[in-house]
């Protein structure tokens, strides 16, 4: 039999400013434990019924089905494992001008790719925090992706893809990137929570970007804490929302420089704590005229470095003289001086 909060004993009811939650988190715990003890599992809700077990095997292959967008970068796709995995938090980090924008524009673009192309033929949403999206700058990558699909359709004589180029053009890329303006953190928080219904509206959305995550968060807290508490709900509210509707969550980050033991170095910005949020993060950096990209934490992959660069066209492999030539994957050089990387942002 089920019962409402204000049906349990006063004292237990006493007992949950102890645990640290509220009347209405405490209702939801009771409703979740009543629906998964009952084997039922809500729509959309991305749970594992407890009544259910699953193999380790089948973890795997419920993961490895739901793909992840490629980035027109085939050595960074292959140190992440394919591509920007979905139903995971990747969070992009870099100083100004080193690519994350035009990364981030790539990744809404190729999320719409065909599948018989490699895609996921899906749709993508683009949360802008600092006004740095440019339209006629998704057109020029929109033209590339087309124009390469066009090119894979007219060798292969494949039916399939004969048929997807067909409708797989600039004006049908762009009507599916959903864009939002937000231009302070209340704005975002908002926009974030009203996100949930929007996906179950959309269902084809593939991607979520934010560019960037720390804007909205960098000025004007004078209570560090409050800035903290808001910071851990909007990860959680992300982290469940790529998993319950099963989309790539990508944030861009800045750097910023932190001081300690004589020493300064340039680090991801908004804490410590956020750190956590993310499931990987990369990292985007200059060595003297050239970009690189370096996965820095992965929960299956190992941390590297490749090379990269920003055409015309987008996102691309790079093969730069010297050592590359004959292995674009290196081993990510992280124990070397953090006086060189701070050159290297600068």
């Amino acid at each position: 039999q089920s019962k409402t909060l204000g049906e349990f004993p006063y004292s237990t009811r006493l007992c949950l400013p102890k645990l640290g939650i509220s009347r209405e988190e405490a209702l939801e715990i009771l409703q979740v434990v009543k629906r998964e003890s009952s084997g039922k599992e809500t729509p959309g809700s991305g749970a594992l019924p407890c009544t259910r077990r699953y193999t380790a095997l089948e973890l795997l292959e419920r993961e490895q089905a739901l793909g992840s967008i490629i980035t027109f970068c085939c050595t960074l796709d292959e140190i992440l494992g394919g591509g920007v995995p979905i139903a995971k938090i990747t969070e992009i980090c870099g100083a100004p001008g080193v690519g994350k924008t035009q990364l981030s524009i790539q990744l809404v673009v190729d999320a719409q790719i065909p599948e018989c192309f490699g895609g996921l033929d899906g749709e993508s949403v683009y949360i802008d925090t600092e006004g740095s999206f440019i339209v006629d700058r998704v057109v020029d990558v929109a033209e590339a992706a087309v124009q390469h699909c066009h090119l894979i359709a007219s060798s292969s004589h494949d039916e399939e893809q004969q048929m997807a180029v067909q409708t797989f053009s600039v004006s049908s890329i762009l009507s599916h990137i959903y864009y939002f303006r937000c231009h302070d953190y209340v704005e975002l928080l908002a926009q974030v929570h009203l996100l949930a219904d929007f996906l179950a509206e959309h269902p084809k959305v593939r991607v979520v970007v934010i560019d960037s995550i720390a804007f909205p968060f960098r000025h004007g807290f004078e209570d560090l804490s409050l800035r903290t508490r808001l910071l851990n709900g909007l990860a959680q509210q992300l982290i469940g929302m790529a998993n319950d509707y099963k989309v790539a969550v990508v944030l861009t980050n800045q750097m910023t420089t932190r001081f300690g033991q004589g020493q300064s170095k340039m680090v991801p910005a908004l804490g410590e704590s956020w750190g956590h949020a993310a499931t990987l993060r990369l990292i985007l950096h200059w060595e003297g005229k050239l970009r690189f990209a370096s996965l820095y934490k992965s929960p299956s992959q190992r941390e590297a470095t490749v090379p990269y660069q920003i055409t015309s066209h987008g996102f691309r492999d790079i093969q730069p003289p010297g050592p590359f030539s004959s292995s674009p994957v290196t081993e990510n050089p992280r124990k070397r001086p953090r006086a060189e990387e701070q050159e290297e942002q600068h």
